[in-house]
C-alpha cells in the first residue's frame, strides 16, 4: 500500500487543530477497535459455549468459548509485527486504515456465522478464523494511533493527548456493553437465535464513523522527517529484536493492566452470572465502571506529564495488588450494589490509573524508524500474556477450587509483574522523541538507574 500523502501543517493554530483531529481519530478508532473486539468477549461469556461447542458440560463450553477469546490475542503480535513493519516503513496512517477496515469487517462475517447446527464443526473453524483476522487488526491498531497522536503533540504533554487513544478501551467497552445490554433484554431463545449478533452488525455504522474520521488526518510529522532523510529501518523487528530488553520490558510493564482489564470485564460477566447475578447487573456494573475510566484515564495519564509515568504505573499496580482479595469478596457478596463498586475499584480506578500512561510510556521507548514495531509489539506481548489466556486460566482454576480464590490470585500476580518491571524502565516524560529517531530501541536497562 503506497504511503499517504503528507502535509505538514505550517502554522501553530494548524498544528493545534491538526492535534485535534488525530486525537478525535484515534479516540474514534481505538473505540471502534475494541469495541468490535470486546463485544466478542461479552457474546463468548454469555452464549458462544452452546452456539459453538454444544453438548460439552457448561464450564467445557465456556473455557472453549474463551480459547477463541484467546485465539485473537494469540494473533495480536503478529499484527503488531506486520502493521509496525510496514508503519514504520510506508507510513502510519495507511497502516490505520486497513486495520480498522479489517476488524470491522471481520466483525460483521462474525454476525453472519452460521452456528454448529448449521454447518456443524466449521462453524467454530470459521469463528476462530475469524477472531484471529480481528486480532491481528487491533495488533496493528494501537500502536499506529498511539504514536499517531504522541508524535504529533508537543514534549510536555504528551501522556494527556495519547490518553484519548486509551479512553478508546473504556468507550468501546461502554458502547459494546449498552448494545449487548439492550440485545440481552430479548427473550433468552430470540437472544441465541439471532440476538447475539446485533451488535456485531452494528459494527458497520461504527467503522464508517472512524473511517470518515482517519481519513481526515495527515501524516505523523516525525516519520515524515525519517522518509525525507530516506532513514527508515529495511526490516524494523530486526533492529528491535537486536536489543530486546525493551521490548521485554515494554511488555512486562503492561502486564497487570491487561490481566485486570480481561478477568474484571469479559471474564467477570461469566463468573458473576455463573453465582446467581442477573446479566443486566452484570453489564450495569461494567457500563459504570467504563464511564469511571473516562475520568480516571486522562486524569493519570496527565499526572505522569508532571510526575513521571513510573510513579503513576506503579501506584495503580499498588492499588489492584491491594484491592483484588476485597474485590473479589465485593462481587461474593451477591449484592448488585457492591459489585458495581467492586468493577469500579477493580477495573475502573485500579486498572486505568496503571493504563492511562502506557500509550506514551511505551512510544517513548523506542526511536521513529522503529516505534510503530516496537510499541506494538512490547504492547500485544502484555495484552497476550496479561489478557489472552487470563480468562481460560480463571475459569479452569474457579471450577476446580469453587471460589474465587484464583481470580484474586491472578490479579495480584499480573499487578507484582508490572511494579517489579517499572523499577528497570528508563523514566521517558521529559525525553524528546525527534532525539531518538535514529536509535533502534530505548537504552539498555543497565543503562538506566530506577
Amino acid at each position: 500500500m503506497p504511503s499517504s500523502p503528507v502535509a505538514s501543517p505550517s502554522t501553530a493554530a494548524e498544528r493545534t487543530r491538526q492535534l485535534r483531529m488525530v486525537a478525535a481519530s484515534g479516540l474514534l478508532g481505538t473505540a471502534v477497535e475494541f469495541y468490535d473486539f470486546l463485544v466478542y468477549g461479552t457474546v463468548a461469556a454469555l452464549v458462544f459455549g452452546e452456539l459453538f461447542f454444544p453438548g460439552a458440560d457448561p464450564a467445557v463450553g465456556t473455557i472453549a468459548a474463551f480459547g477463541t477469546f484467546a485465539a485473537g490475542y494469540v494473533a495480536r503480535p503478529l499484527g503488531g509485527i506486520l502493521f509496525g513493519h510496514f508503519g514504520d516503513r510506508l507510513g502510519r496512517k495507511s497502516m490505520l486504515l486497513l486495520t480498522m477496515g479489517l476488524m470491522g469487517g471481520a466483525s460483521f462475517l462474525i454476525g453472519l456465522l452460521p452456528t454448529y447446527d448449521t454447518i456443524g464443526v466449521w462453524a467454530p473453524v470459521l469463528l476462530i478464523a475469524l477472531r484471529v483476522v480481528q486480532g491481528i487488526a487491533i495488533g496493528g491498531e494501537w500502536g499506529g494511533a498511539t504514536l499517531m497522536v504522541v508524535e504529533h503533540a508537543g514534549e510536555r504533554r504528551r501522556g494527556l493527548w495519547s490518553s484519548f487513544t486509551q479512553m478508546g478501551a473504556p468507550l468501546g467497552s461502554l458502547l459494546s456493553t449498552a448494545v449487548v445490554a439492550y440485545v440481552v433484554t430479548l427473550p433468552k431463545d430470540d437472544f441465541a437465535a439471532w440476538g447475539w449478533r446485533v451488535p456485531f452488525l452494528f459494527s458497520v455504522a461504527l467503522l464508517g464513523v472512524g473511517l470518515f474520521v482517519r481519513l481526515k488526518v495527515v501524516e505523523s510529522p516525525l516519520f515524515a522527517e525519517v522518509k525525507k532523510d530516506r532513514a527508515e529501518s529495511r526490516l524494523p523487528i530486526l533492529d528491535v529484536l537486536r536489543r530486546p530488553k525493551p521490548v521485554l520490558l515494554a511488555c512486562g510493564v503492561g502486564i497487570g493492566a491487561f490481566t485486570a482489564q480481561s478477568l474484571l470485564t469479559s471474564y467477570m460477566i461469566a463468573y458473576a452470572t455463573g453465582i446467581g447475578y442477573a446479566r443486566p447487573q452484570v453489564l450495569n456494573a461494567l457500563t459504570v465502571s467504563a464511564c469511571v475510566a473516562l475520568v480516571v484515564l486522562p486524569c493519570a495519564s496527565a499526572l505522569s506529564d508532571k510526575v513521571g509515568r513510573r510513579p503513576v504505573v506503579l501506584a495503580g499496580a499498588i492499588a489492584s495488588a491491594a484491592l483484588a482479595f476485597p474485590v473479589l469478596a465485593l462481587v461474593d457478596s451477591g449484592s448488585p450494589g457492591l459489585l458495581i463498586l467492586a468493577v469500579v475499584l477493580g477495573h475502573g480506578i485500579a486498572q486505568s490509573t496503571m493504563y492511562g500512561p502506557l500509550g506514551a510510556l511505551l512510544t517513548e521507548m523506542f526511536g521513529t524508524k522503529v516505534r510503530y514495531t516496537g510499541a506494538s509489539l512490547g504492547y500485544q506481548g502484555a495484552t497476550l500474556v496479561g489478557a489472552g489466556f487470563s480468562p481460560m486460566i480463571a475459569t479452569s482454576l474457579v471450577a476446580g477450587s469453587g471460589n474465587s480464590t484464583p481470580v484474586a490470585l491472578l490479579l495480584c500476580g499480573g499487578a507484582a509483574i508490572t511494579a517489579v518491571t517499572v523499577w528497570f524502565v528508563r523514566e521517558t516524560n521529559r525525553s524528546t522523541l525527534g532525539d531518538s529517531a535514529d536509535r533502534p530501541a530505548a537504552p539498555h536497562p543497565e543503562e538506566i538507574t530506577a
